[in-house]
Formats: C-alpha cells, sequence, structure tokens
C-alpha cells in the first residue's frame, strides 16, 4: 500500500478547529474531536494536553491564545475547589477547563479532582503552566507579564504547596497514585520519577520568572535555590540505573544502619525484577521509575525520563545514556508507534494488585504499557538536545506512516504499538499537537529553547 503522507497544513487545521472561545476570544483547545464517540470530559482543556498545541501557537507567533489561557487559569488557581465538605489549597492549578453557560451568561468550569474519575488531584498541572509562562515569556520577551502582581501571587502559591515542610527527609516532592499523566492506580505512589522532572523543570521556570527586587521575592528564590539542588543531587545519586548500578544493587547488604551506607533507602537485591536483568543493554541507562523506603521501581516510564534530560535534571553523561538506552533498546520502546508510556507493562498477579484489576489498564494498553503519540515531542526535542537528530526523524516517520491513516487516536495497544487503542479517542487533539510539535522542532531545532534548560553551574547539591 503506497504511504499516506501527512499535510502539515491539514494536520495544523484540526488542531486549530480544536480551538474554543470564552467571551469572544480563543482560550484554549478541547482534548478531542471524535465524533463516533460521546464527548464525555473531552470537550474540556486540560493544562498537560494543552502544552504541545500551546508551544506550536508560540512558534507560529499566536500567542494570544497561549495568553489567555495562562490568564483564565491563574483566575481558577484562586476560585473555590471543594471535595465534599473539603476544600484544598488556593494554589492548586486546574487540570482542566471548559466553558458553560448559565443563565444567557459564560462561565469558565474547572476541574481540580473534583470531577475526575477517581477524583485524584492535578499535581502536574501547576508545573506545566510554569512551564508553559516560561515559554511564553521567552518567545514574546514580555517578562512584564509574569511579573504582573496577579502573576507573582500565582507562582508563590504553587511553591507554597511544594516547597512546604512535611513529614519528609526526602528532597523530591511526594505524589499520590493518578495525580499526572498516568491519572489511574498503576502503583506509583510515592516520589515517581514524571513528577520530580516536572518539579525541577517547575522550579526552575519559577526561578526565571519571580521577581527579585523585593524581600518577598528573595525568599522564595532563597528557597528555589536550596532546593533545586538537593533535588538534583538525590535524582541523579539514587534514581540512576545502568548495568554497573545493578551491579552494585544486586550484592546491596540490607539493614545497615548509620549515615555512612551504600544501601541507604534498604533495597532488597532480591528485589531486583528478572526482565531487568535481561534488558539493561551493556551501554547506556535511564532514571528510574520510583525510590523510597525498601523500594526501587525498575520501570522506564519515558516521559519522566525526557523531562529529566530537557530540564537538565539528569547529568550530560546520563543524558546521553538515557538516548543510548532508547537507540539499543527501540524495538521495545518505539515499535510501531513512538512511545511507550512505561516499560514494561505489570500483568497476571501484579496487575491484579497494583491497577485494582482495572480493565482500561489491561497489560500493553493505555497507562499499563500503551503507546503514546503525544509523547513523540519530548522525545524528538530531547534526541534534538542531545544531538541525535537522527533518531528524532526515524521517530516521526513511523508515527507519519499511521497517524492519518488512522485518525490520530488517543493511543495504541499491543507491546509494538501496532493496535489502536481500544478505548482510544479519535482526532485527539494532544495526538495531533504532538506530532506537529516534533516536526517542527526538527524543522527548526532553534525552537527546543523554548521548552528546555540547560545545565546551571550555579546549582549546588552535594551531601554535607
Amino acid at each position: 500500500m503506497k504511504r499516506k503522507e501527512i499535510n502539515p497544513a491539514d494536520a495544523y487545521a484540526l488542531l486549530e478547529n480544536a480551538i474554543f472561545c470564552y467571551q469572544g476570544e480563543p482560550a484554549g483547545t478541547v482534548a478531542a474531536h471524535d465524533p463516533a464517540l460521546d464527548a464525555l470530559n473531552y470537550d474540556q482543556c486540560f493544562i498537560r494536553d494543552f502544552i504541545s498545541g500551546a508551544l506550536i501557537f508560540l512558534i507560529k507567533g499566536k500567542t494570544e491564545i497561549v495568553k489567555n489561557f495562562l490568564i483564565h487559569t491563574l483566575a481558577l488557581q484562586k476560585s473555590e475547589k471543594r471535595m465534599d465538605c473539603f476544600e484544598p489549597g488556593a494554589g492548586l492549578m486546574p487540570a482542566s477547563y471548559k466553558v458553560i453557560y448559565e443563565d444567557g451568561k459564560e462561565e469558565l468550569l474547572g476541574d481540580f479532582g473534583n470531577h475526575a474519575i477517581g477524583r485524584v488531584p492535578p499535581v502536574d498541572s501547576g508545573f506545566w503552566w510554569l512551564f508553559l509562562l516560561r515559554a511564553y515569556v521567552k518567545k514574546t520577551g514580555d517578562m512584564a507579564f509574569a511579573h504582573q502582581p496577579e502573576f507573582q501571587e500565582g507562582i508563590k502559591l504553587i511553591l507554597e504547596l511544594c516547597l512546604r515542610s512535611r513529614f519528609e527527609m526526602f528532597p523530591t516532592l511526594l505524589v499520590p497514585d493518578g495525580s499526572f499523566m498516568i491519572d489511574r492506580r498503576m502503583g506509583v505512589y510515592g516520589h515517581p520519577l514524571e513528577i520530580q522532572s516536572l518539579f525541577y523543570i517547575g522550579l526552575r521556570s519559577a526561578r526565571e520568572l519571580l521577581r527579585s527586587d523585593n524581600e518577598d521575592g528573595s525568599s522564595y528564590l532563597q528557597a528555589i535555590n536550596s532546593r533545586l539542588g538537593s533535588l538534583r543531587y538525590h535524582i541523579r545519586e539514587y534514581y540512576w540505573l545502568d548495568l554497573k548500578r545493578l551491579n552494585e544493587i544486586h550484592r546491596f547488604e540490607s539493614e545497615q544502619f548509620g549515615e555512612n551506607v551504600a544501601n541507604k533507602f534498604n533495597i532488597y537485591p532480591r528485589s531486583i525484577p528478572h526482565w531487568v536483568t535481561l534488558w539493561m543493554p551493556d551501554r547506556g541507562g535511564y532514571l528510574a521509575g520510583n525510590l523510597g523506603p525498601g523500594r526501587l521501581d525498575f520501570r522506564f516510564f519515558s516521559l519522566g525520563n525526557l523531562l529529566a534530560v530537557l530540564g537538565s535534571l539528569s547529568s550530560e553523561e546520563e543524558s546521553q545514556g538515557i538516548i543510548q538506552l532508547i537507540e539499543e533498546r527501540w524495538s521495545d520502546l518505539v515499535g510501531r508507534m513512538p512511545i511507550q508510556i512505561v516499560f514494561p507493562a505489570v500483568e497476571n498477579l501484579e496487575w491484579e494488585i497494583l491497577t485494582g484489576s482495572d480493565p482500561k489498564n489491561y497489560p500493553w494498553s493505555y497507562h499499563n504499557g500503551g503507546s503514546w503519540p503525544v509523547l513523540i515531542w519530548p522525545l524528538v526535542a530531547a534526541f534534538q538536545k542531545m544531538g541525535r537528530p537522527e533518531l528524532g526523524q526515524k521517530a516521526l516517520d513511523l508515527a507519519g506512516d499511521r497517524l492519518i491513516t488512522d485518525e490520530w487516536p488517543e493511543y495504541y495497544d499491543g507491546k509494538n504499538g501496532r493496535l489502536i487503542g481500544k478505548e482510544a479517542r479519535r482526532y485527539q487533539t494532544w495526538t495531533i499537537s504532538g506530532y506537529l510539535l516534533g516536526k517542527m522542532l526538527q524543522e527548526n531545532p532553534e525552537s527546543l529553547s523554548l521548552m528546555s534548560f540547560d545545565e546551571d553551574p550555579e546549582i549546588q547539591g552535594c551531601p554535607v
């Protein structure tokens, strides 16, 4: 069969068709326009989902829609948000919002988890908002926009939520199941990598955006600088996995006391899964999915690793190792559709226990090993940043062979992504924008500066 080429202009027209307005101005994009299925919550604009589309609009100079989005979500941050008789803190950003009509008036309705399946709070939304605000300022040069009092207050409210001292010894952020891209029960409770990468990016964004010419701003900047160093050290030192590190863990002694021990988190060597000893290549490595007392999640979580590369949370050597691992294990991670959200899938009794027998997270489907085309943009961006654009082109060629024919599905099933997701929406906006943004980055690598961070030698983080 002759390959059906994707026309970028046609794909961009689909993205524009997803734009909705509030008070006569563009305010965001709906999640999907699948004519064959009920809208459910796909008629909303999700902060996470909008990021790739927003970056496209910025690159194309259509900054007004991004500006409106930032303003509206900031206003919702301070709105009432209740779950039964409980009201979360003012700094929580909505996971999504949509326009509703009451008494002939337009209103924005935000979802903070109070309407979501499983009632999960959006831990990642605030960090994505900071990421996008920074990208907007870098593109427009309008730092005065971010320096407005209401924006400075919004930034500080997010920082209040994530920098507050709790019963924690780690610099990472404690996260409940289901509170980020993997928004269903998947055994990720604790300190999942994706949130730590976003936390780091959010802190670096806030550091660029906060005003430092007053005492209040300076105190927040001091807190950010302190946390950045310890967080970076913690992730690089304890989350990194390669063959050398795997051998060290294999020979760990457990039940060690005191400060100067090798096995600080009491990881039991017998907890190393059999698959990882076979799968780990001789060169390259990755950041583990999660770490906590007596627990190391050896699964490869794509977005967390790719964001660690883009944010320079991983070191130069580790970032190169992550790219090497993806190249070495291309058939497993990329397969026929870039890229699996997590590898490997949990199966059998482990699937029953970790997911609660979730029928949507069946092995090699959805968030349990499904392939998500939206991840094409951070994949291509990471390849660009690490000097491997040919791998980005290879991924784009794979996706271009199928997406238009399959009508832009939300996700794919199967070990190699050959099957359209069983419950996937078609004409998924972030699938369209994820591919388009990857293609734009491949053709205009200078746009990478909107979404990446260089290594910062001023960030210090060594144990005392």
